[in-house]
């Protein structure tokens, strides 16, 4: 007989976390279809209220997964944030739906935050690759009717604080300076092109980036940068050979001429989206840059989670 394990007063350190998986926060009406836009939600057993985080996967625009980066969000609601992770829709769908998902992401967490225990004034967004481009274009658009969906108040775009891992920030450079990389982005194929120029389908859409700066340029969060933004963290890997890391010094230039608070963080030997990204030192960093910035104390009490 193994000898008896007895463990005696177990310090409480982390709060139990409860997710509500598969969550619709967004119909979106195709005619004769409806498509339900799904998020997963950690929500941390602490009765006062918390601060969220609204995490968007990257996928280059052809996928979003929004079970990714489990780590990291497990991190965020341990010590004491909910976290919410969001699809969004995806190429063949056209600019600017994602930026609507997103936002109606968004709004669903004001519009749900006693359910959840949210502080409304504490909610953070990000993302990583294309999801890194959306919490810029949350963060920019912050308090602001651009690209605003239909039965969203303006109060609703608020967020307090953005986080960009590797995304990218002018849709006309994301490549600039990579061999190869630079070729394909120009090219008619790139994600950002079929974003921008949509699918031919009986007409020939074809077309590159380059082709229509102006729309680029509509579609790019470079663009809507100005005075009063939240504060940024923009982390951004010296080895990227995808999306050129001159993306964060351009967005950095362009929040710092403004006088926004920005940091911009270099990682290096990482390369997009590889292993140094899910490593601990890098989350840590990340949770303490929010909890400065939200204001957070760490997970709260956890004295009666025995009663929820």
């Amino acid at each position: 007989m193994d000898k008896e394990v007895r463990f005696e007063n177990v310090e409480m350190s982390v709060p139990q976390i409860d997710e509500h998986q598969d969550v619709t926060y967004s119909q979106v009406n195709l005619g004769i279809d409806v498509r339900d836009l799904k998020m997963s939600i950690l929500v941390p057993r602490t009765k006062q209220k918390k601060p969220a985080v609204l995490y968007f996967p990257g996928g280059g625009f052809t996928k979003a997964n929004y079970h990714k980066f489990i780590q990291l969000r497990s991190k965020l609601a341990e010590v004491g944030m909910v976290v919410a992770a969001a699809e969004y829709r995806v190429i063949p769908d056209q600019f600017p739906s994602l930026v609507l998902d997103a936002k109606n992401a968004l709004k669903y967490l004001y519009d749900n935050a006693d359910l959840y225990n949210i502080d409304t004034t504490r909610i953070a967004v990000l993302g990583d690759s294309a999801g890194g481009y959306l919490s810029q274009f949350l963060g920019a658009t912050s308090e602001s009717s651009d690209l605003l969906p239909t039965r969203m108040n303006v109060d609703q775009t608020k967020v307090k604080a953005v986080v960009s891992l590797y995304g990218f920030s002018d849709l006309l450079r994301i490549g600039d300076g990579i061999d190869g990389a630079e070729d394909f982005h120009a090219g008619t194929t790139s994600p950002e092109a079929l974003l921008v120029n949509g699918i031919s389908f009986g007409t020939d859409l074809s077309a590159s980036i380059c082709d229509n700066p102006e729309r680029a340029r509509e579609a790019s969060p470079l663009s809507y940068v100005k005075e009063g933004l939240p504060p940024f963290l923009l982390m951004h890997g010296d080895k990227d050979v995808i999306v050129s890391q001159k993306q964060a010094d351009y967005m950095a230039a362009a929040l710092d001429e403004k006088g926004n608070s920005v940091v911009h963080a270099v990682v290096h030997g990482a390369g997009h989206g590889t292993s140094e990204w899910y490593q601990p030192q890098i989350a840590d960093y990340i949770i303490d840059w929010l909890e400065k910035q939200l204001d957070w104390q760490g997970q709260g009490s956890l004295e009666s989670q025995s009663e929820l």
